[in-house]
């Protein structure tokens, strides 16, 4: 087996003019995307935006970062996620499109670390953006288990993730386990 290819500086993605991807999800706010927006303008690059549909699974990955997909289920096989798409791409037109930021919408399909790392591979990006969340209590001790997306990130490739907090937690806030 071939050794993982480490981050160094010699991987390094220079930011200026090139594209950041960003994770996005159904529900979140827009202060993720415009989070990217404002650090896309800042160096001339573009957003690659991306939902990574755990319902679905990848059937072909595409050089451009796109893949072919089809749902996990074959027999519950519906169109929500073309709904759940045009959804997506509605709202961040009207989150973005006043930035004047050039963005692109990509739909992907299975673990959202994987997915974007494939997109972020293929357009060449020099960081990811994705969205912190406050979890309930509940959700707090599976993430601390289980890993963020973030994290798995983070631990998976070698450009840089930026997270976006959405809310935070008082410093005296109980640990996840009490």
């Amino acid at each position: 087996m071939s050794p993982v290819p480490q981050p160094g500086p010699e991987r390094l993605e220079a930011p200026a003019g090139r594209p950041l991807v960003v994770g996005v999800v159904p529900g979140q706010p827009a202060l993720v995307a415009l989070t990217a927006a404002a650090w896309a303008a800042a160096v001339g690059g573009r957003l690659d935006l991306a939902y990574a549909d755990p319902e679905r699974v990848v059937d072909q990955e595409l050089a451009d970062g796109s893949v072919r997909h089809s749902p996990l289920d074959p027999d519950l096989a519906d169109d929500r996620w073309v709904q759940r798409q045009r959804g997506l791409e509605d709202f961040l037109g009207q989150a973005l499109d006043p930035t004047g930021v050039e963005w692109r919408f990509h739909y992907l399909a299975g673990r959202a670390d994987r997915a974007l790392t494939h997109l972020a591979r293929a357009v060449g990006a020099a960081g990811i953006v994705v969205g912190g969340r406050h979890p309930s209590r509940a959700e707090r001790l599976h993430e601390f288990f289980a890993e963020s997306v973030a994290l798995h990130l983070v631990r998976h490739q070698h450009r840089p993730v930026l997270v976006v907090p959405l809310s935070v937690v008082d410093w005296k806030a109980p640990l996840p386990w009490r």
